[in-house]
C-alpha cells in the first residue's frame, strides 16, 4: 500500500504533467490519466514516483470506473484527485459549432469532472482512513 496516492487526469501535458511532478517531489505515488498514452507516458518517465498510467477517455463513464479499478488494484487507496481533463471547441465561430462538437466538450469539461469524482467518493469512503481530497481544476 502507498501512503499518499494522486490521480491526476490530463497528466499528459501542461498543468497536468506540473502538477505530476509536483506531487512526486512530495511523496505522492501517482495514477496518471489521460487521452494520450505517449504523453502519459513521457511524464511517468520525468517523475520519480511509483505510478501507473492509464490511458482514459473521462468522457465515457466506463472508461472512468475501470481508471479507479486499476489506481484501487495498484495502490489500494486514493488521496487526491486533481480534475484536470478538459477540452476546448474547434476555433470556429459560434454558429457554425455543431451540436455533436459542443456535446465532446460537455462530455469531457463537465461530465468528465463528475464521473471521476463519483468513482473518487466511492474509493475514498471505503478506504481507511477514510476520506481524501478533490481539485477541480
Amino acid at each position: 500500500m502507498a501512503a499518499k496516492v494522486a490521480m491526476i487526469t490530463g497528466a499528459g501535458s501542461g498543468v497536468g504533467r506540473a502538477t505530476a511532478l509536483a506531487l512526486a517531489k512530495e511523496g505522492y505515488s501517482l495514477v496518471l490519466a489521460g487521452r494520450r498514452a505517449a504523453a502519459l507516458e513521457q511524464t511517468a518517465a520525468a517523475v520519480a514516483a511509483p505510478t501507473v498510467v492509464v490511458p482514459t477517455d473521462v468522457a465515457d463513464p466506463v472508461a472512468v470506473r475501470s481508471l479507479f479499478d486499476k489506481a484501487k488494484q495498484k495502490f489500494g487507496r486514493l488521496d487526491l484527485l486533481f480534475n484536470n481533463a478538459g477540452t476546448g471547441a474547434p476555433p470556429l465561430p459560434l454558429e457554425d459549432l455543431s451540436p455533436e462538437q459542443w456535446k465532446q466538450v460537455v462530455d469531457v469539461n463537465l461530465s468528465g469532472m463528475f464521473y471521476c469524482t463519483q468513482q473518487a467518493f466511492r474509493l475514498m469512503k471505503e478506504q481507511s482512513p477514510r476520506g481524501g481530497r478533490i481539485i477541480n481544476n
